[in-house]
């Protein structure tokens, strides 16, 4: 008979089952709830939550830095309510989002008549945040010229509106959040080195999902409950099957792609059990074996090999396969190949690999 695996309450380990519970404790009304979805027991998890307990209640600026879809706003959030500011409020602003001319406007605020359809006063988010926390998400796609003045913010805690001369104090407390590799983007000459210093002294890494596998049970068991409850549909479990296709996904778009990969499930499935029959064709194409160990070389030809240039030929393309899949971050393909940074660059200079965005500016 087939494993299913059921959902229960036992199964759902929140962040506050993992953090102390004499510091962290939460009810189902609080406002803790709102980052209560940051859901783990794995290794890495755990230094995350253990880095969050340590730094919640310092004022220090803080940057987060993971993939896309990593939950990097839950960790602002969790470093927010879980902190000494939780009284106050939680600023989010999006820089990749709001164009650019705006972004100077939306974070420092204007005087009436500063520009064209100013028509009143309007309060910045620095001005907003007084007493709490700002979080910058997308902090790398901020223009020179604001990255310039936000440093002075982070320095001295003052500014002005746009069109104004009187200098607002404001008591607030700055996290932000980047999914490219800052270290990198400094050197490009795209983002500034001491704003880069600046941001950076409490660095706080979101990992991947790929990387954290043994959650994956985990967050399938919650988002179940999640959609169960609001599409008003009747899921009694996975199938081991099903399951084990979901574990062995690299999940490029991380817990996000998991979410909207369940909620299609739920949404589709025409029984109580999640089954392989639900899933997304692009799951079923790339839960195949992908462990090194089980490589099928072939049969070497009769007339052989120079074995030095198949090996650089196969370290060529498991480079490649490693930049791809971490959208050309130099660190993270370093880790994700288990070499050092230093390592993987001169790799690149051997082989000749460029970035091919790179390339086309």
């Amino acid at each position: 008979m087939d494993i299913v695996y059921k959902r229960s309450v036992i199964t759902e380990i929140y962040y506050n089952k993992i953090i102390s519970s004499t510091l962290f404790s939460m009810n189902e009304h609080t406002i803790e709830d709102r980052f209560a979805n940051i859901i783990g027991d794995s290794e890495k998890m755990r230094q995350v939550f253990s880095l969050i307990e340590r730094v919640c209640d310092a004022d220090t600026t803080v940057l987060v830095r993971g993939e896309s879809g990593t939950g990097k706003e839950l960790i602002a959030q969790a470093l927010h309510y879980h902190g000494s500011r939780r009284d106050g409020p939680f600023v989010p602003v999006n820089c990749g989002a709001i164009p650019g001319e705006l972004l100077e406007s939306e974070l420092f605020g204007h005087e009436k008549g500063a520009f064209t359809h100013a028509i009143r006063t309007r309060m910045g988010r620095f001005e907003l945040a007084d007493g709490g926390t700002v979080f910058l998400d997308e902090i790398s796609e901020m223009s020179p010229m604001l990255q310039v003045k936000l440093l002075r913010v982070l320095q001295e805690r003052q500014f002005e509106r746009i069109g104004g001369t009187k200098t607002i104090h404001s008591d607030f407390r700055v996290v932000a959040a980047t999914n490219r590799d800052l270290e990198e983007e400094v050197r490009k000459g795209t983002f500034r080195e001491d704003l880069y210093y600046r941001l950076n002294v409490i660095p706080i890494e979101s990992p991947p999902l790929r990387d954290r596998a043994d959650d994956i049970d985990l967050l399938v068991d919650h988002f179940i409950d999640k959609f169960t409850a609001t599409k008003r549909k009747r899921i009694s479990g996975v199938s081991a099957e099903a399951m084990a296709c979901l574990r062995r996904y690299q999940w490029p778009g991380n817990v996000r792609e998991l979410e909207n990969v369940v909620e299609r499930m739920v949404i589709l499935s025409m029984e109580e059990e999640l089954t392989v029959d639900d899933l997304p064709e692009r799951l079923l194409e790339s839960s195949g074996d992908n462990s090194s160990a089980s490589v099928d070389l072939g049969e070497i030809p009769a007339e052989g090999f120079v074995l030095s240039a198949v090996v650089a030929e196969f370290e060529k393309r498991l480079i490649l396969q490693a930049l791809a899949q971490t959208g050309w971050v130099k660190n993270r393909a370093a880790k994700l190949l288990n070499v050092n940074r230093t390592t993987l660059i001169e790799k690149l200079k051997r082989y000749e690999i460029t970035d091919p965005a790179a390339a086309e500016q």
